[in-house]
């Protein structure tokens, strides 16, 4: 479904790598069935102290984010979960190969993306994609497409917005879709856009008088 020049696209769990295939830059997804939570507190324990991800995870689905969640206990034991906030992906580019060796991920979600070095070297190869969410504060939003928590994994040990939460999830997005098949970046390619103007914004002004700190 077309929204403007971007297309809609709605994929359920565990992704496929033929639908992947036919992700353009810009498109807009919204995912159904089962995604995780991952970010350094579970790299470190899965890469480095060498832990083995929790039974059935990656069977379930093969889609993790780098989010934490706002979540509160139930006295039943569950767990509601209003808002989940991205964390910003390229801090972890260099233990993404491991990360895809340890979990068969061929679909991670972030804010901010990664280099198209990280897409052409690591993701390419793999078949797998790369989507943002959508600007700043939709994390009430993106809470509106979980269902609910299914699993919650090392919880104690490693806290709220460093555990494993296994999210089941329906119409759940926005995200934008920033890596494609031949490793290129919707961020990077709008960036050398505008840096090809920025000067041109600043000619026949003055010099900022910004001296403070060594600025410029």
């Amino acid at each position: 479904m077309a929204t403007g020049s971007r297309n809609t696209v709605r994929l359920k769990t565990p992704v496929r790598a033929e639908d992947l295939q036919q992700l353009e830059l810009g498109d807009v997804v919204f995912l159904e069935g089962h995604v995780y939570t991952a970010r350094e507190g579970i790299y470190r324990k899965v890469i480095t102290e060498g832990h083995k991800l929790p039974e059935g995870l990656t069977e379930l689905t093969n889609v993790s984010f780098h989010c934490s969640p706002a979540a509160s206990a139930n006295d039943d034991g569950t767990f509601n979960i209003g808002a989940v906030t991205a964390t910003a992906s390229f801090r972890f580019g260099a233990l993404i190969p491991a990360w895809f060796e340890a979990s068969d991920c061929l679909l991670i979600l972030g804010k901010g993306g990664m280099t198209e070095e990280d897409y052409r070297n690591v993701f390419v190869p793999r078949g797998a994609r790369y989507l943002t969410t959508v600007g700043y504060g939709t994390g009430a939003l993106l809470g509106r497409g979980i269902k609910n928590v299914k699993a919650v994994h090392w919880l104690e040990e490693l806290g709220i917005a460093q555990a494993i939460w296994v999210l089941e999830v329906e119409n759940f997005g926005p995200f934008l879709v920033d890596s494609d098949g031949e490793g290129r970046s919707l961020f990077e390619q709008h960036n050398a856009r505008l840096n090809q103007r920025i000067e041109g914004l600043y000619e026949g002004l003055k010099q900022p008088a910004l001296s403070r700190m060594g600025e410029s």
